[in-house]
């Protein structure tokens, strides 16, 4: 079978090529892959600013039909509709984060696409604790985007509170930033999305996904947007999801006073801040990796209760062959949330 392989260290060095077909060991469930996201942690496993095992398959987000179960397994059967749980493929299980449900913390944690062998490819072959049904109501191409519904759940729902009322600033409209606005919308927060130029068609998303206010920082000042709003008195929450040095200085400026900052995009690089600016507005600050056991628990009671809508993020779907183009797409901001199939 093909599957998008980065193969060595370094920017670049990624290909489809051929890869044996995974077999099915006890306790484990095999999946025909239906769709996998191109996420931002592809992207920085393509330039090599995010930690990565290669040769390994790429691709994490993603979702798929059982085709096989080895024995033991008891829950799935051939042809159920699944998501997985990719961050658990390797983990100790003794360590105080596997002990609370924290698996991103765990000194032995790899994940699926980077420290193992992904989703970008026909089949995957993972332990039955990875695995979720999802609802008859979710389409296969909605639940691939499980996983970064669990990353904005967590930043969203979990950190701290946010409140019907709260003005929360969104910056950088990204699939999670999208899927953030839409936790914010059911909450009934008041939600200004900023972006730049290169996110015009995500900015006019945002708008029609339901942001109070969506501000270009490329010719509009969002200090004095922000001002207008709030009376001068300054966001409640600021919520980052560009993973860029100028989004995250002005989430820090556009804070009110004892106002909370989190952090969602991963920026890859250093950046130089004015980090008194934390000091003298006395904010909270969170950062916000990825999910627990517990968030995805709340994912699935998400997706059975149908409230959310992730299909508007669905904006394109190549097949494998055509990776470097979706990739492209990505990188130039021109989707949203990109799928990739198997070649037919």
């Amino acid at each position: 079978m093909k599957a998008l392989v980065k193969t060595r260290p370094g920017i670049g060095h990624v290909e489809v090529i051929d890869v044996p077909e995974p077999g099915c060991q006890a306790n484990s469930v095999k999946i025909e892959v239906a769709y996998t996201g191109i996420c931002g942690t592809d992207l920085h496993i393509y330039h090599d600013t995010f930690k990565n095992y290669p040769p390994v398959i790429m691709g994490h987000e993603f979702s798929g039909i059982v085709s096989e179960v080895g024995d033991g397994v008891a829950k799935y059967k051939k042809g159920d509709r699944v998501t997985v749980l990719p961050s658990t493929a390797v983990t100790c299980g003794t360590c105080p984060y596997c002990k609370v449900g924290h698996y991103m913390f765990c000194p032995e944690r790899r994940g699926m696409g980077h420290g193992v062998n992904g989703s970008f490819t026909k089949y995957v072959v993972v332990r039955e604790d990875m695995v979720y049904k999802i609802p008859d109501s979710v389409t296969l191409e909605e639940a691939a985007l499980a996983e970064p519904l669990a990353c904005a759940v967590q930043a969203i729902e979990e950190l701290t509170e946010i409140r019907v009322g709260d003005t929360v600033l969104l910056s950088g409209p990204g699939p999670i930033g999208l899927v953030c606005l839409s936790l914010l919308n059911m909450k009934g927060s008041k939600v200004i999305v900023a972006g730049t130029d290169v996110d015009s068609m995500r900015l006019e998303l945002a708008a029609k996904m339901g942001a109070d206010l969506i501000v270009n920082v490329s010719s509009e000042d969002l200090e004095a947007v922000v001002h207008r709003e709030t009376n001068g008195i300054g966001v409640d929450v600021a919520i980052e999801c560009a993973g860029a040095g100028p989004s995250i200085r002005n989430c820090l400026k556009t804070l009110k006073k004892r106002g909370k900052y989190i952090q969602v995009g991963i920026v890859g690089k250093e950046v130089t801040l004015d980090f008194d600016t934390i000091l003298y507005k006395q904010l909270e600050v969170f950062g916000s990796l990825a999910h627990s056991m517990q968030t995805w628990d709340r994912v699935m009671s998400i997706l059975g209760q149908g409230k959310i809508k992730l299909a508007p993020l669905l904006t394109d779907i190549f097949e494998l062959s055509r990776w470097q183009e979706a990739f492209q797409m990505c990188e130039e901001k021109k989707g949203a949330k990109v799928l990739i199939r198997y070649d037919e």
